[in-house]
């Protein structure tokens, strides 16, 4: 092996030699493995992955996903997931009941520009994904703090099995949604609260590729740093 976790790597650069296993963003060549991404390295046993610094959505089946209707049709509705695709949210994965073909107004349920967040079902590159509103913590979203970061971002705000977002829930008494997509939703019964988890959040995006995140995180969470609302506002929206 030629490189150590968490360490900067580009596209082409060797990252090890032998029966290592190809993870994401990286490709064989013979009994080498190669970064296909400008990114930080993952390791994983005798898995290789690279974490890409920028980079576009790309949809998974099972991931949750926020996203923006941006169009009704016939039989449910059009989902800017941030994608290079749009999703299908067809009407029965929505309602219990089996709906009708005709005769109901689908916008009176999910209008254009309402919030939503979904799973998806299906996604194979030949067609537009397929996603669900059906399952606890799914449907349209009615208020919070929307937060836009890089895609590529998402596991590390995640944290090795939910670790560092564990953390940031904990000190902020902040609820905090994570969509796979790059969008997160902030909600907390006080401003300070949600400003304090925000800009955590902003925070482990600018340095995700960082050693001593996680450390740095927790003191800057233990300290209840404040007063930097014009900067909140400015990478925010709010749903109301």
């Amino acid at each position: 092996m030629y490189v150590e976790r968490k360490q900067l790597v580009a596209p082409g650069e060797i990252l090890a030699e032998g029966k290592y296993t190809s993870g994401e963003n990286t490709h064989r060549e013979g009994d080498k493995l190669f970064s296909s991404k400008v990114g930080v390295v993952e390791i994983d046993g005798d898995k290789l992955g690279v974490v890409p610094l920028k980079g576009c959505y790309v949809p998974r089946v099972d991931d949750v996903v926020v996203g923006r209707i941006v169009d009704i049709v016939m039989s449910g509705w059009m989902v800017g997931i941030d994608a290079p695709y749009p999703a299908l949210l067809p009407a029965s994965e929505v309602f219990e009941q089996r709906v009708p073909r005709s005769g109901m107004d689908l916008s009176k349920t999910f209008g254009v520009g309402d919030l939503v967040v979904c799973k998806v079902l299906a996604f194979d590159r030949t067609r537009d994904p397929l996603i669900t509103a059906k399952g606890p913590g799914l449907g349209k979203v009615t208020s919070g703090r929307i937060v836009k970061i890089s895609p590529a971002k998402i596991p590390r705000l995640i944290g090795k099995k939910g670790s560092m977002i564990a953390i940031l829930k904990k000190e902020t008494g902040a609820h905090i949604m994570v969509g796979q997509n790059g969008t997160v939703l902030v909600s907390a019964k006080h401003p300070d609260a949600e400003n304090t988890a925000i800009q955590a959040i902003r925070m482990i995006e600018r340095e995700a590729h960082t050693q001593g995140l996680t450390d740095r995180i927790q003191a800057r969470l233990g300290t209840g740093r404040k007063g930097e609302q014009s900067e909140v506002t400015r990478e925010t929206s709010r749903v109301d």
